[in-house]
């Protein structure tokens, strides 16, 4: 299936370079020059001919309403898988971009290629189960249910992206044993990020927020200081 990707650039030039380096990888690219008509799009469910995007790609720098604001946004809106495109490698806006909601980062200028890597990437790790793990785990008062990517407390759905669902699958399945950074940058995002943990950091948070009783003092995503995570059980 071709996957659809919502491209949000103001850049003319960048924007056209970058739909015809995606479309000869394959996928099929929609425009947006500004985050109010990438949000308009979205949710009148006119992205393309109704199809909404598998990925949507976001600069950070729009006029208007910034990447930040739109992506806090569209993860308002659902867990729409979202890659930030950003002019600079610093931590304070990578970080941003990563705790207003974002899946993955690329930095300009984009390597056609290694953007593309990291769409297949996450395309892969929200549309594929893994096959040996249980089909429902309990943590506490949560149940997983790894099957349907949905985790509920009590009957109440708690809303993860799916990065964040695949994160605490991952460190469920292992039962309680250590998970190291490095496992999780693998299993979790499927790609070499040569030791780039900001991601993991970022998404840990926000996992933490909506799934413990108290972020500040974690029952359930354990750190293992010097090492990785593993899950609290019971």
């Amino acid at each position: 299936m071709i996957a659809t990707l919502l491209l949000v650039e103001d850049d003319a030039r960048i924007r056209e370079a970058l739909r015809l380096a995606l479309a000869d990888e394959g996928y099929q690219v929609v425009e947006a020059a500004t985050g109010e008509q990438a949000l308009e799009r979205l949710t009148a469910g006119v992205v393309d001919g109704g199809v909404e995007p598998d990925v949507v790609l976001l600069d950070v720098m729009l006029p208007g309403a910034d990447g930040l604001a739109v992506c806090a946004r569209i993860r308002e809106l659902g867990d729409l898988p979202i890659i930030m495109v950003t002019a600079r490698t610093g931590s304070e806006e990578v970080i941003a971009g990563l705790e207003a909601g974002a899946d993955d980062y690329v930095t300009k200028p984009v390597d056609a290629g290694e953007l593309s890597a990291r769409i297949r990437a996450l395309l892969r790790r929200t549309r594929a189960g893994d096959p040996d793990v249980p089909a429902v785990i309990t943590l506490g008062d949560l149940t997983v249910r790894l099957t349907e990517g949905r985790v509920l407390r009590g009957v109440e759905e708690v809303p993860l992206t799916k990065t964040e669902f695949r994160l605490l699958s991952t460190l469920a399945a292992a039962g309680g044993a250590v998970v190291t950074r490095e496992q999780l940058l693998e299993r979790v995002w499927d790609y070499d990020y040569f030791g780039d943990t900001r991601l993991l950091d970022v998404h840990v948070r926000r996992l933490r927020r909506k799934i413990e009783p108290d972020p500040g003092q974690p029952t359930l995503v354990l750190t293992v200081r010097g090492t990785g995570y593993r899950i609290g059980v019971s």
